[in-house]
């Protein structure tokens, strides 16, 4: 599905591993729903220099296992590649920042947290949510294995252990004294690739009375919106409750409540605990049979949406292109993952697309992986007026108009992608 781009050097590099067995239950039945084909690492931003050097692609293609209804990704790209020197900080977005600090405060009132509890986060980033418990007083702990993203998060007070989680690690922090009271995984769980290892660690580092706080994508949000561009090798897995209730069980955890949120297109508040602490709320419940009476078990939920993908893709590369034709100008907003993956499916380069800005300075001067547009920052959009903007973070679609009124008002035209492609 990839469009290539005329006289790039893109390769194929065999150092990932090829996954025949379902991640959750090993099953073998996987099914094909999607293929991009090869694809760069999605947020392997590139230097100046980079971008005389062969990009390194890897197959980016979408199976589900017939035995637990795991939608998963065919390879494993080693997370070292990925991981030890990240681009994404949380707390360039003002909605990212709120969502986690309504959190925290709802979790402190709730669980009742004060100085002799223990919060940890696993992937805290650059402790933007930790953040939030160190200034009411609760001990913290992140664990963050991007170096650049734990100084950040050091220099803001927050204790971080620059590793992977896995059972492992768990074990050294509980044999400290570290139990958790709260163990928060946001944004993290579709990055993992030894599931048995990482919810292993959760259970044996979480308290008996504790509780993991667990956001992660929504398939059926995935599906039902065409969010294709969140597929990506950083994601490995796409999860129904189903599949996620299976995979807590494996480990003699369950998840005692459910919630939706609409954060990043729609995901899972998951609330987990030890099987002593809690029964199952009424909403896992339902929403487990909602999800059985939808076909979200069955491979026919998900074989139209290749097609849906593919008459997306199309047409937004087809707009774009008669807008060009037209003489007009279009910049992007936003060097996130989901861009990447967007602009390549595409077929748009710097031909079409003039540049891209994003608040982020750590990407600033750098370029998209592939298609290889320019990263410029946003005051960028004032001093080019391009007539149109398209939205990469169309999960942010609202903020970005905020932060960009002036453009608006001075005639500017936004381009939203997903679900459909509308413009503002």
């Amino acid at each position: 599905m990839v469009r290539e781009f005329p006289g790039r050097t893109l390769i194929n590099i065999p150092t990932y591993q090829r996954c025949t067995k379902c991640r959750v239950c090993e099953g073998a039945q996987l099914e094909p729903v999607l293929s991009f084909g090869n694809m760069p690492l999605a947020n392997a931003f590139l230097t100046q220099e980079g971008l005389n050097e062969p990009e390194p692609t890897y197959p980016l293609e979408v199976v589900f296992c017939s035995s637990c209804s795991l939608v998963q990704l065919t390879v494993s790209v080693p997370p070292e590649q990925i991981f030890r020197e990240y681009l994404y900080f949380s707390s360039f977005s003002d909605a990212m920042l709120r969502h986690s600090q309504n959190v925290v405060q709802r979790l402190i009132s709730e669980r009742e947290l004060d100085e002799g509890s223990l919060v940890v986060e696993v992937a805290s980033n650059d402790g933007y949510l930790l953040q939030y418990f160190v200034e009411s007083g609760i001990p913290v702990i992140g664990i963050e294995p991007a170096y650049n993203v734990a100084l950040v998060a050091e220099e803001r007070g927050i204790p971080t252990v620059t590793e992977f989680f896995d059972a492992e690690l768990a074990g050294r922090l509980r044999s400290q004294g570290d139990g958790a009271d709260v163990l928060i995984a946001n944004n993290v769980l579709a990055h993992v690739p030894d599931l048995a290892q990482f919810v292993e660690g959760i259970r044996i580092l979480l308290k008996e009375d504790g509780v993991a706080v667990i956001e992660t994508p929504y398939i059926k949000d995935l599906v039902d919106g065409c969010e294709f561009d969140t597929i990506y090798h950083e994601h490995r897995c796409y999860y129904s409750l189903t599949a996620l209730d299976r995979l807590f069980r494996q480990h003699e955890l369950r998840i005692a409540d459910v919630e939706r949120l609409k954060i990043h297109g729609g995901s899972l508040r998951l609330y987990v605990t030890h099987p002593e602490a809690a029964g199952k709320e009424q909403s896992v419940e339902s929403m487990l049979k909602q999800e059985k009476q939808l076909g979200l078990q069955t491979l026919e939920y998900y074989r139209n949406f290749s097609a849906k993908v593919e008459r997306l893709t199309t047409a937004l590369s087809d707009s774009l292109g008669k807008l060009k034709a037209n003489g007009c100008h279009v910049a992007g907003y936003g060097a996130a993952a989901k861009g990447t993956v967007l602009l390549n499916a595409c077929g748009l380069d710097n031909e079409i697309v003039d540049f891209v800005v994003d608040r982020n300075d750590n990407k600033q001067g750098r370029y998209i992986p592939g298609c290889r547009i320019p990263i410029s920052p946003p005051a960028r959009l004032l001093e080019a007026m391009p007539d149109y903007v398209l939205i990469l973070i169309w999960n942010l679609a609202e903020e970005i108009q905020e932060q960009q009124a002036e453009y608006h008002r001075r005639g500017g035209k936004f381009i939203v992608p997903i679900p459909k492609i509308s413009i503002i």
